[in-house]
């Protein structure tokens, strides 16, 4: 339950003029789970970009006042962001915007470059300025360099592509054209759709789609560059192939919605075969089975189905609650899992009790869940978790960047059952991750230590930020 999400992006391409900042502000709201640190829209009209971006979730950024402020337009990208790579503040917010010789350019990118800080470095010393310190305008700044001598946008996002290595799906703007792009490994899910209106819609995941009211009709393929302009949809497939497929297995552990559905496998019934394996390989005898809001509800229900024990709603997520809800200098006074979450002690009290949770990271969450299940009388805990142990880091956008602070990397299953208060603890294997992804192709780098592609010398997530000592 420490495991932030990263990000979400949103695109629309209309055939005429229409409240595509309508669509892009609805959108975010069924992505909204995917980044709560920052918001932005940025909208076409008639080749001139009309921007709106701020700190702080969807319904703050964006009040009925300055949602009407935005143009009706033709195209319109959006993001909702949790800062992988750059500090939280105002100059990260995305879309990035730029403008250049040949024009405009508005670009959202989900992901994480793991040859970022190579990337910029080069740039620098080649008298580029940076005003922010996301990977995003790295890829805008050689997209634009690109675009400089080549003859199109999408010449330009294919050249850059041969640069760029690590997870990112993104979408970009320019005043004629909307592009989206999926990297060759495919780590971060993309996909597009169609309103009866003849809107196209892209969007992190598919929930988004449903919500503006889109037909889903495809996931980008990973390499795919996906052009749409008057004469339709183009798609360019010349990176498509040139890396084997590495879907980080995550988005069907935690960062999806369960209401999604990525490369062809709905988020819901893979988090309910997860529970289904932990109920065989990690059985518990015990009165009560229990999800830790929201991502584990669903392993919760297969856990209980598979196993026989009753499932039962222990935990209430308060849905009220940003990111902020802890006012500077509170945090040693109040307990914000306490704050978050309640038990249902009427539930709860005499019971013996199965958790089931997405994760367990640090520990430090964890043990004050299942503090929260005794207080309220549970007699026994026993924590299910979702996922392996998480013993490396992250290169491509999960909140990871070291191994500092895992516990399972200095501890055993019983020691870490032992600090985090459980009578028992059981982690999915790694070996099941393939039932949950259906299929091979996915990325486990965090659980295996095995990485797709080259390890980053510099990869501390605020390293463009640190102070110089000379």
């Amino acid at each position: 339950m420490s495991i932030h999400e990263e990000c979400g992006v949103f695109g629309v391409f209309a055939p005429h003029k229409t409240d595509v900042a309508s669509l892009t502000y609805y959108g975010l709201y069924a992505l909204q789970h995917r980044g709560q640190e920052s918001c932005g829209i940025v909208v076409n009209d008639d080749g001139l970009f009309y921007s709106r971006k701020d700190l702080g979730l969807v319904g703050e950024v964006f009040s009925p006042h300055t949602h009407a402020a935005l143009p009706r337009g033709t195209m319109a990208v959006g993001h909702v962001r949790y800062g992988t790579t750059g500090q939280t503040n105002r100059s990260n917010c995305q879309p990035i915007e730029v403008n250049h010789q040949k024009g405009r350019m508005a670009l959202a990118h989900n992901g994480n470059l793991s040859n970022a800080f190579a990337l910029r470095s080069e740039l620098e010393l080649s008298g580029a300025i940076f005003h922010t310190t996301s990977d995003t305008e790295t890829i805008a700044y050689l997209v634009t360099k690109e675009r400089l001598r080549t003859p199109s946008i999408e010449d330009a996002l294919s050249r850059t592509m041969e640069t760029l290595e690590g997870a990112y799906s993104l979408v970009l703007m320019s005043p004629q054209k909307l592009l989206c792009a999926r990297d060759p490994h495919g780590f971060r899910p993309l996909c597009y759709g169609k309103t009866k209106d003849g809107c196209y819609i892209v969007a992190s995941e598919s929930c988004a789609l449903s919500v503006v009211g889109a037909a889903f009709i495809r996931d980008v393929r990973p390499g795919e560059i996906l052009v749409f302009g008057k004469d339709g949809v183009t798609s360019r497939t010349e990176h498509c192939g040139k890396a084997p497929k590495k879907l980080c297995v995550f988005e069907y552990i935690y960062f999806a919605r369960p209401d999604s559905v990525i490369d062809g496998v709905s988020v819901h019934l893979s988090r309910v075969r997860a529970g289904e394996i932990l109920a065989d390989v990690h059985p518990a005898e015990a009165d009560l089975v229990i999800g830790a809001p929201d991502s584990g509800l669903d392993a919760a229900l297969g856990f209980s189905r598979r196993s026989g024990i009753p499932y039962g709603i222990g935990l209430i997520k308060n849905k009220y609650i940003g990111r902020t809800f802890i006012a500077p200098g509170q945090s040693d006074r109040v307990d914000g899992v306490r704050i978050k979450l309640s038990a249902v002690a009427s539930v709860l009290n005499g019971k013996r009790v199965v958790l089931v949770d997405d994760s367990i990271v640090r520990g430090t969450t964890m043990t004050r869940v299942v503090a929260l299940l005794r207080d309220a009388g549970a007699k026994e805990v026993h924590v299910r978790v979702c996922a392996p142990p998480f013993r490396y880091p992250c290169f491509y956008g999960t909140d990871i960047d070291s191994q500092d602070g895992l516990i399972a990397c200095r501890h055993t299953v019983e020691e870490t059952a032992s600090l985090i208060g459980a009578d028992s603890l059981g982690y999915l294997p790694l070996d099941a991750l393939g039932d949950l992804a259906g299929c091979d192709g996915y990325c486990c780098a965090c659980f295996s230590g095995k990485y797709p592609t080259s390890v980053p010398g510099e990869h501390e997530k605020n390293r463009f930020e640190r102070k110089i000592h000379e």
